[in-house]
């Protein structure tokens, strides 16, 4: 399954690019080349512990941008977009960092040797026992990833607050300035747009909403219990509705056909925006579509659907998201 539909894995080589490959490691600690020893719980549960300090990471997209805003900055990626397009990674500057993968379960295994890497950083899901890229479905070759290095990651919980605060602390185990200027302003533009979101949510009392996501044959539509921005958006006092069937299989989603479109009636559709536009045309298109009252009196908003790692991106994402709620109709369902 697509991470659409998810959320809907040399020794020459090595020595070669030892010296070129140095300055796009971790740049927080440079100094300490041998810290340690290192350990780290990751969200499976598990420690990992290393006689020194990671230098050499290798990250997931998500993942990757959240190190980077500390400072840490990978000898890899792989990301599960063209690197243009992904919401975490479009704007950076990637330059000197290697692009092991641009599509969901496809891994350049053979070129992540290369890069000698001393850890792995990931996302771990719960609901599939996995980390971001080693889930059931990527590609065999992929999973040999995990052969290079540990795997750690903060879980994909309850909470995208609790996920910010997670790469946080593994920033900081990896020689991270966390008290950085930069990290305390996104911090306090989060508090404000979150105090922005409360003050909207509580003006518009009754209103709800529904996360989907429109593909080709079905709708999906989110389970908030396995998406920590739709339960964050709980907490704060919104009303997102609970799809009733999960998928058993893959409980992320509902997946109602298109001749069951109009099953949940919220006042505001929050539409996933991994491929915002496109995503939107593929429901546009649909022609029960406008069955559903908030689409077809187009009260829709982008969905930061599983990327948000940090402050500073959560910041963006309520201000979008409250304007939204400012101007959404309480009674339109």
């Amino acid at each position: 399954m697509s991470q659409f539909s998810r959320r809907a894995v040399a020794a020459f080589g090595a020595l070669l690019l030892a010296g070129s490959m140095a300055a796009c490691g971790s740049t927080a600690s440079d100094d300490d080349s041998s810290g340690g020893p290192w350990s780290f719980t990751s969200g499976d549960g598990k420690t990992v512990k290393l006689d020194t300090t990671p230098k050499r990471i290798i990250a997931s997209g998500a993942e990757a941008a959240a190190l980077i805003s500390f400072g840490i900055r990978p000898v890899g990626i792989y990301a599960n977009t063209p690197v243009e397009d992904d919401a975490n990674l479009k704007n950076l500057d990637l330059k000197g960092i290697t692009i092991l993968g641009e599509a969901w379960g496809e891994i350049d295994v053979e070129k992540a040797a290369t890069l000698n890497p001393d850890l792995i950083v990931a996302d771990w899901w719960p609901a599939e026992k996995a980390y971001s890229g080693l889930e059931e479905g990527v590609k065999a070759s992929s999973r040999k990833l995990a052969n290079l290095a540990p795997v750690v990651g903060v879980a994909q919980g309850d909470s995208i607050e609790a996920l910010a605060e997670g790469y946080e602390k593994l920033a900081e185990s990896l020689g991270a300035d966390v008290d950085d200027p930069k990290i305390a302003a996104d911090k306090k533009a989060f508090e404000t747009s979150l105090a922005a979101f409360k003050k909207a949510v509580a003006a518009k009392p009754g209103l709800s909403v529904l996360a989907v996501s429109p593909a080709d044959d079905v709708l999906y539509v989110a389970n908030p219990k396995y998406a920590p921005e739709l339960l964050d958006f709980q907490r704060w006092g919104l009303d997102v509705i609970n799809p009733d069937n999960p998928d058993k299989g893959f409980p992320y989603w509902e997946n109602l056909s298109w001749e069951k479109a109009d099953k949940y009636q919220p006042d505001l559709l929050l539409v996933d925006d991994r491929a915002y536009d496109s995503t939107l045309k593929t429901g546009e298109k649909q022609p029960t579509w406008n069955t559903i009252k908030a689409a077809k009196a187009k009260a829709y908003v982008p969905w930061p659907a599983y990327w948000m790692h940090t402050y500073g991106e959560y910041a963006a994402q309520l201000t979008q998201l409250t304007t939204a709620i400012e101007k959404a109709d309480a009674d339109l369902a």
